[in-house]
């Protein structure tokens, strides 16, 4: 760390990290010891913990936030609320910048050599589920904001730290109910990522459900009946056959190659001496930030009406069960990628790669209310590195630490340039 570069001010935030390391690393643990498995979805329980801890560190405007019960209900959980806590700095003239980091994790799973709750750190990493996926940003946030509140000379503005608990369902009852309530208002917002690359784009996500309902009749007489579940072959095949022309169309974000199709869910039938009249697909589309989601439906919608003309009797039915729009570019000369880079710089030595992913996240709500948004925070090179949502999940503390750093030095640069 090239921390003989740093001003005077930025030096007391990095000592002020150093000095209070062993409370950010027990806060960490305290939340990954406290279950929020998404499936089954009640995570009121962390939510609470952590609205009463950071209104125990003396974070002013804390709230705690129910979501409408049907509203929870509607998107498969059992019960959600948001934590809010806003810090101002000066007058409070100045940009809003948003750290929003999700607190609700996939169920462990089998394979683990560590207690998915324990939190033990070994060898200089801590494991636990969630704690590189998302639960250590929501420490490392924390930290960030009591630094910079021990510094606030020269700084105005505004930093609303915002904790929520549905990003494994999709982030409709957190940053976007956050974001229509008004309950966080910004100019700019990070949200969780890892330590080694910064997330300026990522992709979208159409899920399609298409059923096919034909005529039932006796295995032994077939023909009078229409069978779905054929025609459904011939669907699929000609949704592979229009997936094929994919590897032409080309991102140009780094990190984002070409669009995807995928056929995860498949049912049907009736019984084995019954021709099927009815059959099921659920179909992932993945969409580069270039697409446009309504062009891409009307595609696969035209691929599975030419391809039941061959199929008399069988009419198809298609939902839109879920559109998750990319997100970015965000501009890599932006304040907001600017500020982290060059801090990254000063903390980690040499160049920060900027890059989109394939994946998709809830920060892209941030992005559809037009506000500049990137992923950076705890954690290592990739997903799989950590084993994000596998057996093992974990971090090293030491990028813990690092990251806490690097998001507390950009705040203060975004903090500062008015």
């Amino acid at each position: 760390m090239k921390t003989n570069t740093l001003s005077a001010e930025k030096q007391q935030l990095i000592n002020y990290i150093e000095e209070n390391q062993a409370e950010l690393i027990k806060f960490l643990q305290e939340l990954v010891s406290i279950p929020s498995d998404n499936p089954p979805g009640d995570c009121q329980a962390i939510a609470e913990h952590i609205y009463k801890r950071l209104d125990g560190f003396g974070l002013e405007n804390v709230s705690l936030n129910e979501v409408e019960e049907e509203k929870v209900k509607a998107v498969g959980m059992i019960r959600a609320s948001n934590v809010v806590a806003y810090s101002t700095f000066g007058s409070g003239e100045g940009p809003e910048i948003t750290l929003n980091s999700h607190g609700d994790v996939v169920p462990p799973g089998l394979g683990w050599t560590q207690d998915p709750y324990g939190g033990n750190v070994v060898d200089g990493k801590m494991y636990g589920r969630g704690v590189a996926v998302s639960k250590s940003d929501i420490a490392s946030y924390t930290f960030a904001v009591l630094a910079l509140r021990k510094l606030q000379t020269n700084l105005k503005g505004k930093i609303s730290l915002a904790f929520t608990f549905d990003e494994e369902t999709g982030g409709d009852i957190g940053p976007k109910w956050l974001l229509d309530k008004g309950l966080i208002n910004p100019d700019m917002a990070i949200c969780p990522g890892f330590t080694y690359s910064l997330v300026n784009a990522h992709n979208g996500c159409l899920h399609l459900e298409v059923k096919l309902k034909g005529k039932s009749a006796h295995a032994a007489e077939p023909q009078y009946g229409h069978d779905a579940l054929e025609a459904m072959t011939g669907v699929l095949s000609a949704l592979y056959e229009y997936r094929k022309g994919f590897s032409k169309i080309k991102s140009n974000v780094p990190g984002i190659d070409s669009p995807n199709l995928v056929v995860g869910l498949i049912s049907g039938g009736i019984n084995t001496n019954v021709v099927p009249d009815e059959a099921t697909i659920r179909i992932d589309r993945r969409l580069i930030p270039e697409e446009n989601p309504q062009v891409a439906e009307l595609e696969i919608r035209n691929v599975i009406a030419e391809a039941l003309e061959s199929y008399a009797g069988v009419e198809a039915y298609i939902n839109q069960i879920l559109l998750a729009r990319a997100f970015g570019p965000v501009p890599v000369d932006s304040p907001l990628v600017q500020s982290i880079s060059t801090n990254w710089t000063t903390i980690m030595g040499g160049e920060l790669p900027v890059n989109g992913v394939p994946l998709y996240t809830d920060a892209r709500h941030f992005y559809e209310a037009g506000i500049p948004v990137v992923l950076f925070g705890a954690g290592p090179r990739t997903l799989l590195e950590a084993n994000g949502h596998r057996a093992d999940e974990h971090i090293k503390v030491d990028d813990l630490l690092k990251s806490t750093k690097i998001v507390t030095l950009a705040l203060y640069d975004l903090l500062t340039q008015q």
